[in-house]
């Protein structure tokens, strides 16, 4: 693995948080799945196309790209979990995608061979860079003159109905401006404007913002997503600081503020991003 120069999230992703994406793969991928279309009809990648896909994750994105690149295309996923990472290589040998390799390594400092990619692409992997400067700055050489980023990172916050959700409990748990726009962590670049600044500054051309919705299935009813919440990164760092009392309450209400939102389809939440496409400037 190359340096890391994002250590508190190598840490988090290395540990129970990336742990918890991993052994629960699916899951993660129904609540963000439906970005998919979006960010591919964004990139339109083609035939003979190489992919960099910047904090991959357990890969389904990168796996996607490598079909669309197929047959003498290629597409490279780079992360900083071991536990996604893992998941993400066994996934492309079970589905039989030969042109896809996985990488552990940070965006923001790992050598990329400049120009060697035509496409770079990111499904909610930019917003946790301690130097997104310098992050953009590396994957924008990365690009072969004329390349093209397509990069979904999370728009407003309060566009998204699971952190609504999570807002009922701040009486109960400490959420201390977990969800603020522009602080640490994934709404660091939810300010309207924010990312697209990142990308012109690191020499890219022709940057564009869409704002896009969409639904993702966060489990089959509402007990089932409240559970999923709460065991997910946030919401377990949020109920290890309550008393096993207060946990409980805050359970039951989180449940019952997702109950509206089931259906036979399961507990369906929106969500909202930024999608940015940009260019490397031409020879």
């Amino acid at each position: 693995m190359h340096g890391i120069a994002n250590t508190t999230q190598s840490q988090a992703w290395n540990g129970y948080e990336g742990t918890h994406w991993a052994a629960h793969q699916d899951r993660w991928d129904a609540v963000n799945a439906g970005f998919n279309q979006p960010l591919l009809a964004a990139a339109a990648i083609t035939p003979g196309d190489h992919v960099l896909d910047i904090g991959c994750g357990a890969g389904a994105t990168t796996r996607l790209a490598a079909r669309a690149a197929a047959p003498h295309g290629s597409a490279l996923g780079l992360d900083l979990s071991a536990p996604m990472l893992e998941r993400a290589r066994a996934s492309a040998e079970t589905e039989g995608i030969d042109n896809v390799r996985f990488e552990q390594g940070d965006a923001q400092v790992r050598p990329l061979t400049r120009g060697s990619f035509d496409l770079a692409v990111s499904r909610f992997g930019v917003m946790f860079f301690a130097d997104p400067v310098a992050a953009f700055a590396n994957i924008a050489a990365a690009l072969r003159p004329g390349g093209r980023a397509a990069l979904l990172c999370a728009a407003e916050p309060e566009g998204n109905e699971w952190l609504t959700a999570l807002a009922t409990l701040t009486d109960l748990l400490p959420l201390n401006g977990f969800g603020k726009s522009g602080g640490p962590g994934m709404f660091s670049l939810s300010a309207p404007g924010a990312a697209a600044a990142l990308l012109s500054e690191a020499g890219l051309q022709n940057v564009r913002a869409e704002h896009v919705t969409a639904y993702g299935t966060w489990g089959s009813d509402a007990d089932e997503a409240a559970d999923f919440l709460l065991a997910s990164g946030p919401g377990r760092h949020l109920l290890t600081q309550a008393a096993p009392a207060i946990a409980a309450r805050a359970r039951t209400r989180l449940t019952d503020a997702l109950r509206p939102h089931q259906s036979d389809a399961g507990v369906r939440l929106r969500s909202t991003a930024w999608l940015l496409t940009a260019t490397a400037p031409a020879a």
